[in-house]
């Protein structure tokens, strides 16, 4: 998305200000810097520069732009600063949900039952973290991804968070009560394997235009490919069928024959080369929110086996976090209850195995079917299992 007038003039005079530079605008699309020295190795200027921040920057100046390495100059100059921030939200909306209409109406549980047990109000964390993609194969696509995470119940609200960034924008830090207590911290090896469960199938949905693009064009290419050597090939078969086996003609056929097969292959290996994907993720802040909720205290039931589980109802964003999938960690609906441990996933969560048609839990069962021991990935956009690599034990 184009950034609006003057933002990045705005960004860049700040920073360097704030690094000690002097500054002063050059007109409306440029900047004069006389810069320290402890700038200058960063951003690998002189002592005095113009810079520039239109199309046409003006005479003199060095052009800075998004598209430019100047941002991994202004990264260097960052450092750490800013990979950390936290908000104490309070929008003093204490008005209680009708909790039990409200359950009826968003949890939606297909095979099992639920109670509301308590609704009481409370306070709780929100991790935000964002990512930046890079994904490269014969064109690259970059772009960012957010994870957001509930430390109280797990829930992984990101679309609620478009409802609360003007909120952000607009208010300041709230006292926290005191008093107030807030969920603890999760353990690192928790937190990361959330995001590795969660993470790539919200990047791979980001990309999915970028990917069926790449596809369609292999698939346009390999058609060219395979039609252009495949006339190649009936041609020289047709001159062949014409003569005997001992002519010279015909060996010589049967050369050209074996010579467009071999160069049939390496074709097909210099397409796999040119639409290989490569897709990399790096983490670029964490956003913590402390702010007020409603929170729901609900018994699951499914045959003779219950489960206690927590709910939180946002006060800003006026919403009902619902659970995510517990195997995939997606927000698909609906949601069925597991007969073991009662985890709530996505039918694709329940679903049979490809091998031997048995029906298992996913978030029982990672890796592979309790019954044969066939390896399964939860395919997250096909809402089926696939086979993996592995091999069955």
């Amino acid at each position: 998305m184009p950034l609006e007038d003057g933002r990045m003039q705005r960004f860049v005079a700040a920073l360097l200000t704030e690094g000690g530079a002097l500054v002063e605008p050059l007109g409306s699309e440029g900047l004069e810097v006389l810069v320290p020295p402890p700038l200058q190795q960063a951003l690998e200027v002189g002592e005095f520069c113009r810079l520039g921040f239109s199309t046409t920057p003006p005479e003199g100046a060095q052009r800075v732009g998004i598209e430019s390495d100047w941002l991994a100059r202004f990264g260097r100059v960052l450092g750490e600063r800013g990979r950390w921030d936290r908000r104490v939200l309070d929008p003093e909306t204490r008005k209680a949900p009708d909790a039990e209409p409200l359950l009826e109406r968003e949890l939606g549980l297909e095979n099992a039952t639920f109670r509301l047990i308590d609704a009481a109000p409370a306070w709780t964390r929100y991790l935000v973290l964002e990512f930046r993609y890079t994904a490269l194969s014969e064109e690259k696509r970059e772009g960012t991804q957010r994870l957001a995470i509930n430390l109280a119940t797990g829930a992984m609200p990101e679309a609620m968070l478009e409802r609360m960034v003007p909120w952000l924008a607009e208010h300041d830090d709230s006292p926290l009560p005191a008093g107030t207590v807030l969920p603890a911290d999760w353990e690192r090896p928790r937190l990361i394997e959330r995001m590795r469960h969660a993470l790539p199938w919200r990047v791979e949905g980001a990309l999915a235009p970028f990917m069926t693009g790449l596809r369609r064009r292999l698939v346009r290419d390999l058609d060219r490919l395979h039609a252009y050597h495949n006339d190649l090939h009936r041609e020289a078969g047709q001159r062949a069928a014409q003569l005997t086996a001992a002519d010279t003609g015909h060996q010589r056929e049967q050369l050209r024959i074996a010579a467009i097969a071999k160069e049939y292959r390496a074709k097909l290996d210099d397409l796999a080369h040119k639409y290989a994907l490569r897709i990399t993720v790096d983490w670029v802040r964490t956003l913590e929110l402390v702010m007020p909720v409603h929170r729901l205290t609900v018994q699951i039931r499914r045959r003779k086996a219950e489960r206690i589980m927590a709910l939180d109802w946002n006060t800003l964003a006026r919403r009902l976090e619902l659970p995510p999938c517990e195997a995939s960690w997606s927000t698909e609906r609906p949601r069925l209850a597991c007969d073991d441990a009662l985890h709530l996933v996505a039918p694709a969560g329940l679903a049979p195995c490809i091998h031997c048609s048995r029906p298992y839990c996913r978030a029982c069962h990672l890796q592979r079917c309790p019954k044969c021991g066939h390896a399964e990935t939860l395919a997250a956009f096909a809402g089926k299992g696939t086979t993996s690599p592995a091999a069955p034990n």
